[in-house]
């Protein structure tokens, strides 16, 4: 991480939060095998009806200190150290978006299909759960249910980097809206190393800029160290700045969650009138 990154992120502080929130996740998990009382269960299916699903990923709050150029917004692929995706274990629930669309005349490649995929996949011994072929998601995932229920079945998407312009008009809202299960790009004609390709873009993390000051990407999951959480808070941060403008100095704070718990800061760039407020409270 760049020096002057590091002055100003308290890694006493990220840490902290990091243990603060697995640790909160552990006491979560316990409370879902006690029986649930009847405003709880209420309240779950409120929460299916509107199709908000909870999850067990870690997220990373960005808030900046003013919205972005439209030429920023467009998703950007952020390396972590430690994967929380294995696609070579058999429980990795992944789905991967390939680009079965006619090829052009003039071109010698062969449009990829689901046989071929999955030979290849298996050769290589990564398991993806789901091949879907873009013109099935384009004639089949057409109603909202069945877009939700694409949404719910899987934990990570993967998707043919030359269809990803053309997916949020077919995936809808629910993978976009917050950000959660925004597809990762992979380049699955122009390498022909798979492996190490969605390797790689297993143990990436998606930054998107919207419209508005506040951004959200995955950084981990429970269940994983705390070592391994913080290693990619600060990776995550290191690659965030790099497409900010003005880099930290744009940003107003960095938080850290679960969708369902509390948000934890772990940066904060309050403006002088809030700092002298503190600065007299303590």
């Amino acid at each position: 991480m760049a020096s002057t990154t590091m002055a100003k992120i308290n890694e006493d502080q990220v840490r902290k939060a990091v243990k603060a929130l697995l640790k909160w996740k552990k006491l979560q998990s316990k409370k879902t095998h006690e029986p649930q009382n009847l405003n709880s269960l209420s309240d779950e299916e409120e929460n299916e009806e509107d199709g908000v699903v909870d999850d067990n990923f870690i997220y990373l709050q960005l808030t900046l200190k003013k919205i972005p150029p439209k030429e920023l917004t467009t998703p950007h692929k952020i390396t972590l150290p430690n994967p929380f995706f294995h696609p070579l274990e058999s429980f990795a629930n992944i789905c991967l978006i390939i680009d079965d669309r006619p090829r052009k005349p003039h071109n010698s490649k062969t449009k990829l299909d689901v046989e071929t995929v999955q030979k290849k996949l298996k050769s290589e011994g990564i398991s993806i759960t789901k091949v879907l072929k873009f013109t099935k998601l384009k004639s089949e995932y057409k109603s909202f249910d069945s877009k939700l229920d694409l949404y719910s079945s899987y934990e990570l998407f993967l998707a043919d980097k030359r269809v990803m312009n053309l997916l949020p008009g077919l995936l809808g809202k629910q993978f976009y809206k917050k950000k959660r299960k925004v597809p990762v790009p992979v380049d699955l004609r122009g390498n022909s190393n798979w492996k190490e390709e969605i390797e790689r873009a297993c143990s990436s993390t998606l930054l998107c800029l919207g419209s508005g000051t506040c951004s959200v990407l995955k950084i981990g999951r429970g269940g994983m160290e705390n070592g391994e959480v913080m290693e990619n808070v600060l990776a995550a941060i290191d690659g965030i700045i790099e497409f900010v403008p003005k880099k930290l100095n744009g940003v107003r704070a960095f938080h850290l969650k679960f969708s369902d718990s509390l948000a934890l800061p772990v940066y904060e760039d309050l403006p002088d009138q809030v700092q002298n407020t503190e600065k007299k409270k303590k």
